[in-house]
Parts: C-alpha cells; sequence; structure tokens
C-alpha cells in the first residue's frame, strides 16, 4: 500500500461483543486492509486503526450498525496537556494541505465516556484548542467541519480514574449506518412474531454474511422473516421456509398486548413492503428443513438464520412412520402431518450439510447455537470439512447460558460421500438443562424476591412503631 492514514473508529456501546466480527467481516467484503493499534481492544468504545484511504472509511462505515461515526485522526495521547502538543505538531506539518478546512464553518463536539462533565467544562476544554487557525464561523447545527474531542475513562463505573486513559482529535469523516435500526424497529413493522430478531442483530448477521445487492439469501428457519429485511436492507434477494404454516402466513396470535387479531395483510412480503424492499422478495414456503425440497442445483451466496432451541418455540419434523395406517381420509379432507421432536445437535448437522451442499463457493451461513457457559468448549461446536468458522460472538441469555452467532464460509465442494459433524450430546440437551437449571435459578430468585419483601414490611412496621 503506497500511504496509509490514521483514523478512529468510534462505535455506539451496544452488543460489544459483535462489532469486530462485523467490521472483519465488512473489510473483507470491500477487500479494505486495516492496520489495528499496538494496544487494540474490541472492548474499546473507539479503535485507532490505520486505513489506505478517506474511501476504505467510508466504504465500512456505509455498512456498519456498530459504528457512530470514522474520524481523521488529528492526535492521539493519554496526556491532556501532550494532546494539544501532537494536535498542534499535526497543523503545522500538514498546514498545506489543511488550510481550505479552517475557512470552513465549523463545530468542536466535546465527548467523555463513563464520565459526566459539565458543560463549561466542555467549554473549557474546547476552548484549549484556541491554537486552531480557525477562521471560518462557529455553526452548532450544520457545520461543514466537525472536530470531535474524546476523552475516555475506561469500562469500569466503579472506579473511575480523575484522568482519562485516552484522549483523541480527530475530524469527523462519516457517519455509520445506525439509522437503518429505527427504520426496522419492530415496534412498528408490520408483522412480528413472539421470536422476531432485534433489529440491530439481524443486520449485524447480514453483514456477517456479506449480503449484498443481487445476492439470494436464505432463512430455513424463517418465521416472521426479521432476517430477510435485513438482508434486504443491503440489496438481496431473499427467501425462506418454515414447518410452522400459521406463522409463515401470518395466523397465529397477535403479540402485541394491544392487539387482538391479526389484521388480513399480515405477512413477511407486508414487512418488505412497509420497507420499500418487496422487489426483493422472492417466497416463503412452508417446509420441513429435515427432508429437503431443494433441487441439487440450488445455490445460495448466503443462509441467515436463528434456528429454534425448543424454548419459546418448539423443535418440530415431520414425524416419519414405519408403518402406513389405513387412509381414512377423503380427498376433501384437508390433511396435516403429524410431527415429532427435532433434536438440536441433528438440526445444527442437517443445517452444515445443506449449507455445504447449497452455498455457493466463499458463501457464508451464519446462525445461532445455544450454550450453557460451564459446558461450553469451541471443540464441541458444530464442524464440517467444506465450511470454516471465521467468527464467533457471544450473547447472554441468563447467568449460566448463552447464545453464540457462528459465521462459516464455505472453503470447497462437499464430496460425494457423506460428510458427518462432530454431533454431540452437549448440543442435545441444551433444553432440558434449561429447564432443569432454569426452573432452579428462577425459584431461586424468586425466594430472594419474597424474602426482601418480607424485610421490607418488617422495616416499615419497625418504623412505624418507633416513629423514626
Amino acid at each position: 500500500m503506497a500511504s496509509w492514514q490514521k483514523y478512529v473508529l468510534f462505535f455506539a456501546q451496544e452488543h460489544v461483543g459483535f462489532r469486530g466480527a462485523e467490521i472483519k467481516s465488512l473489510a473483507h467484503k470491500f477487500n479494505i486492509p486495516i492496520k489495528y493499534s499496538a494496544n487494540h481492544n474490541e472492548e474499546q468504545p473507539f479503535w485507532l486503526v490505520d486505513l489506505p484511504d478517506d474511501q476504505s472509511a467510508r466504504d465500512l462505515a456505509s455498512r456498519s450498525v456498530s459504528l457512530r461515526c470514522i474520524l481523521q485522526l488529528w492526535g492521539h495521547s493519554d496526556s491532556t496537556t501532550n494532546i494539544h502538543t501532537v494536535v498542534h505538531n499535526y497543523v503545522n506539518t500538514n498546514f498545506n494541505d489543511l488550510k481550505s478546512v479552517f475557512e470552513k464553518s465549523f463545530r468542536i463536539t466535546v465527548e467523555t465516556y463513563n464520565k459526566h462533565i459539565t458543560q463549561k467544562e466542555k467549554v473549557d476544554r474546547i476552548e484549549t484548542f484556541g491554537f486552531l487557525p480557525l477562521k471560518g464561523e462557529v455553526n452548532l447545527k450544520d457545520p461543514e467541519v466537525n472536530w470531535w474531542y474524546i476523552e475516555y475513562y475506561g469500562l469500569d463505573n466503579n472506579n473511575v480514574p480523575e484522568k482519562p486513559f485516552d484522549i483523541v482529535f480527530g475530524k469527523w469523516l462519516v457517519d455509520g449506518r445506525r439509522s437503518i435500526i429505527k427504520d426496522i424497529s419492530l415496534k412498528t413493522r408490520k408483522f412480528i412474531g413472539n421470536t422476531s430478531m432485534d433489529p440491530q442483530l439481524s443486520l449485524l448477521m447480514a453483514n456477517q454474511a456479506l449480503a449484498g445487492k443481487g445476492d439470494l439469501v436464505f432463512d430455513p428457519f424463517v418465521g416472521s422473516g426479521s432476517l430477510l429485511v435485513a438482508a434486504a436492507k443491503f440489496g438481496a434477494y431473499v427467501m425462506g421456509t418454515d414447518i410452522d404454516f400459521l406463522m409463515l402466513h401470518a395466523k397465529t396470535r397477535p403479540s402485541r398486548k394491544s392487539q387482538s387479531i391479526r389484521e388480513k395483510d399480515e405477512s413477511i412480503r407486508a414487512n418488505l413492503r412497509q420497507y420499500g424492499c418487496e422487489q426483493l422478495y422472492v417466497d416463503v414456503l412452508v417446509s420441513d428443513f429435515s427432508n429437503s425440497i431443494w433441487n441439487r442445483n440450488i445455490m445460495f451466496d448466503s443462509i441467515i438464520t436463528d434456528p429454534p432451541y425448543g424454548i419459546r418455540e418448539a423443535i418440530e419434523r415431520v414425524e416419519r412412520k414405519e408403518h402406513s395406517k389405513p387412509n381414512t381420509i377423503t380427498e376433501n379432507d384437508v390433511h396435516y402431518p403429524s410431527t415429532s421432536h427435532y433434536n438440536l445437535s441433528d438440526l445444527y448437522e442437517n443445517l452444515l450439510h445443506f449449507s455445504a451442499k447449497h452455498l455457493k463457493l466463499g458463501g457464508r451461513l451464519v446462525s445461532w447455537i445455544p450454550v450453557f457457559k460451564n459446558d461450553y468448549c469451541e471443540e464441541y461446536l458444530p464442524k464440517h470439512k467444506s465450511l470454516q468458522l471465521v467468527a464467533n460472538s457471544e450473547q447472554d441469555i441468563s447467568a449460566i447460558s448463552s447464545r453464540r452467532l457462528l459465521t462459516w464460509e464455505k472453503v470447497s465442494e462437499p464430496c460425494d460421500q457423506p460428510e458427518g459433524t462432530n454431533s454431540n450430546e452437549i448440543i442435545a440437551e441444551f433444553r432440558n438443562k434449561f429447564f432443569t437449571y432454569g426452573e432452579d435459578t428462577r425459584e431461586e430468585r424468586r425466594l430472594k424476591q419474597a424474602r426482601l419483601r418480607a424485610y421490607g414490611k418488617e422495616q416499615a412496621m419497625l418504623r412505624k412503631i418507633t416513629g423514626l
């Protein structure tokens, strides 16, 4: 690379464990090399990185829902005194290139992380940069140039230091795509279900899947279609399947408390229409994933899914009967096939086999998998010879369980012979353990709350008697 430039990636402090996987996926999609600072920490709200140029930064921000914005780095120090020296030297060294910048209207934004300061303190910090040769007018609403001054006081709310650990000063370059989270909010979405995916997580999954314009994205456990919405917002054609006929056709009970019956036009397609993406809707089909309906030649660019874990939604498959029963229905009768439990480890084994067969080379499978924290070991995660695990992020479910967002990339075509995965009982037993240990946890929580209520009543009675 001929030259590198320094930037600040400034993140929203939300879904922290997923930001690294998203940025790396977008860098892969846009073929952008990134150099990280020596003390790089993904939990920190801003990263100091080297990128090839401004366009590379804009490409990352054009898709990222983790980023608040990207700044051109002008100065960086762990000292409030030294930061001014560093910025002053930067201005002197690059003055000819920056001369036109100082003639534009401007604003300086002061941001402190993990410490509150008054408006007067913010103004005092701004005035310390009086050495900048600013000739333009101050414009707080719509400036042509926006500088950011950020002080970082660590991540421990209970131990905030007197002085910041880190200080950066830079010029705003571009905002991330966080506005899209609000655009597809579940609060205003036409059709939702009990397990509709959080919009930001849906968009993070679409980014890790590299879903983009003209791609074909598939969700085999589509539910109310939240993941299809996210992929379509990035320009991908979308389709899905689900075994639940009632959910797929919006015939289940409404999830909103204020809604007694579903509207007639509720559907996944209606959601895409609501967000201006109906032209990207291919179709959704009722199908049992354990019994594939797909032609061998059908290929997807990405598979994005959140399989049921058997907690809020049942894990079902069409029951296979070894002995056929006499046919007692007529042609006019509606037939509802009976279902049986779908073992969770079998589900993931089928999912990886299906993905290895129907993903294009280089295509990605992005899926959640539930785990018990004490049982977790990466060795136990499902594997397939044609799929390489490229990302693994964790989201807590409770004190004892979590779910992991896994991203596999197809690196080779599967052989004709069946390839086994490491299906195991740790995954298969998740549901039973969740209810066994989860119930104990809830019972302990109820007893603790009862003891606190009793203690509160005793104290209130004591105060009443003593008059204190």
